[in-house]
């Protein structure tokens, strides 16, 4: 039974990471593979930021009240993703 219920943990974990690397590929050439970079010299550094920043931001793009010079470059970034995606986004890249 345990050997199951690892095997499970490990799929749902597995399935977890896969669809948050595929929402974030996007974001890479930008922001670096683990949010390390600073995007067109002008970005914040998301791997630094807590999740309710990110989140907040994420969410300030698609209502268009966050992010001064970078709101035309990421508002079309933003506006296709659900809660559910920024939120595993912000689960794969802030530790």
């Amino acid at each position: 039974m345990k050997k199951m219920l690892t095997a499970i943990t490990l799929v749902a974990c597995t399935v977890s990471v896969s669809s948050a690397t595929a929402l974030y590929t996007k974001c890479v050439q930008c922001h670096g593979t683990n949010g390390e970079k600073v995007a067109l010299g002008k970005s914040k550094i998301i791997k630094d930021m807590s999740k309710a920043d990110f989140i907040a931001a994420m969410k300030g793009y698609q209502d268009g009240s966050y992010g001064g010079a970078m709101k035309a470059v990421m508002t079309p970034q933003a506006t296709g993703l659900s809660e559910a995606d920024i939120k595993e986004i912000a689960d794969f890249i802030i530790k």
